[in-house]
């Protein structure tokens, strides 16, 4: 593949900026689309709104880069790489509105040679029947006028161990045409592509993997909830399992889960499932475990209260942590904005500290209207209890500790003893 390949990223989020930078690293023209103004806008001035990438880098890329919302400039790029939400409606089925009004927009541009790859994850079929059908809505014929292929993200944000240069890109595509033509475009920013026999198997792949994690994820929240009430330590008994040199994986408990992917995916292949009458059981019952641990930290929180004399009506909670994990600040699907919700439906009143997250952004579901609190010795004694959702490695254990009245704790973040009866594990 030539540096002259001109690329195309359409949705600048947590996946679409990486690949347009690892991009840009290798010396390609990339044209990065987004309807967001205020991304494009931040972006033309050299600005991160993402806190792990640095605007240093943004501004490394130089005139290799062009922000933009035109998609008229669709017909000056190569390849077309798809990186739109892929949400769950409020019925949890599969909201593909994102991907099939991108897919509208690049057919009105679309031209002979062109390569579209779908980055989004979604259930197996979309890219050779949905997406296909839309970009061939004027004429053009996947797999003989351009290709078509899908190779889903591997992003995890904040991972400091695995580059996405580092992680085995899987790339499947409509036409053996069509997996050569996109194995030769991620060969340049990848280590290792791993094409399959087609997109369905790329996306299924995709669905296993966050599948995988979501089952495991479940099966510990359900034995934090049994071993809690045994006065059983879940992370102790983790700890010990973990020493088995083979045939054992840990995963770890937390409020529920977060993010993109893992509270998402699952959901994609359920829903497709059913137009094959087969029921997707394991997957179910682990959303259903997943689903309840914000009701199960909250219940934990009134439990915690009581113990200490106080009604959840009236009280005044602290929740450490707006995002979904550790030192990101990416709130979607976090478990902290349910927790929030279900105390104050409770009658008490909720705050939150974030270091990465001065102001809760709305979300599809949530629009809490809260700025974070600052951590004080005074702020931290003024609460009746502090909730740790989400273990910041800002956070200071024993200076949370010391000043808090009674913590709640999630994460492990207090990993010795109860704190002389200050630490309720939830």
């Amino acid at each position: 593949m030539e540096m002259t390949e001109r690329v195309g990223v359409i949705g600048l989020g947590y996946v679409g900026l990486p690949i347009v930078l690892e991009f840009c690293r290798k010396g390609f023209s990339v044209t990065g689309f987004d309807v967001d103004e205020k991304k494009i806008e931040s972006l033309s001035r050299g600005e991160s709104y993402i806190k792990h990438i640095d605007s240093g880098s943004i501004r490394q890329c130089g005139n290799l880069f062009k922000p933009t919302s035109d998609f008229l400039a669709l017909k000056d790029v190569d390849s077309i790489i798809i990186c739109v939400p892929t949400p769950l409606n409020e019925y949890r089925e599969p909201d593909l509105s994102f991907v099939f009004s991108t897919a509208k927009s690049i057919s009105e541009h679309l031209r002979p040679g062109h390569l579209v790859v779908l980055e989004s994850t979604t259930y197996p079929g979309t890219t050779d029947e949905d997406l296909k059908d839309i970009l061939e809505s004027r004429g053009l014929r996947a797999g003989v006028d351009f290709n078509l292929a899908f190779s889903p993200e591997r992003e995890d944000p904040n991972n400091g161990r695995f580059s996405m240069s580092m992680i085995p890109k899987v790339v499947g595509g409509f036409t053996p045409a069509c997996l050569k033509r996109a194995s030769a475009l991620y060969k340049n920013i990848v280590a290792n592509v791993v094409p399959v026999s087609s997109t369905r198997v790329a996306e299924s792949a995709k669905l296993l993997e966050n599948i995988y994690r979501a089952v495991n994820i479940a099966l510990v929240n359900e034995l934090k909830v049994l071993f809690d009430r045994m006065g059983i330590n879940i992370w102790e008994v983790i700890s010990a399992a973990s020493t088995k040199p083979f045939g054992f994986q840990p995963f770890y408990p937390g409020p529920g889960l977060g993010g993109h992917c893992i509270p998402v995916d699952p959901f994609y292949l359920t829903w497709k499932a059913r137009k094959y009458d087969i029921p997707t059981k394991f997957i179910e019952l682990a959303g259903e475990i997943n689903t309840n641990m914000p009701y199960y930290v909250s219940q934990r929180v009134v439990e915690a209260l009581n113990d200490n004399g106080k009604s959840i009506r009236g009280a005044r909670v602290l929740v450490l942590g707006l995002a979904y994990k550790k030192d990101v600040d990416d709130v979607r699907e976090s478990p902290s904005l349910k927790i929030i919700e279900i105390l104050g439906s409770m009658g008490s009143e909720v705050d939150y500290n974030d270091p990465y997250i001065p102001a809760a952004p709305r979300t599809r579901k949530h629009g809490l209207n809260k700025d974070s609190v600052r951590l004080t010795r005074e702020s931290l004694a003024g609460y009746d209890c502090v909730l740790v959702a989400t273990d910041h490695s800002d956070y200071d254990p024993d200076f949370i500790l010391h000043n808090s009245k009674l913590l709640v704790d999630t994460r492990n973040f207090i990993k010795n003893g109860n704190g002389n009866g200050k630490v309720v594990r939830a």
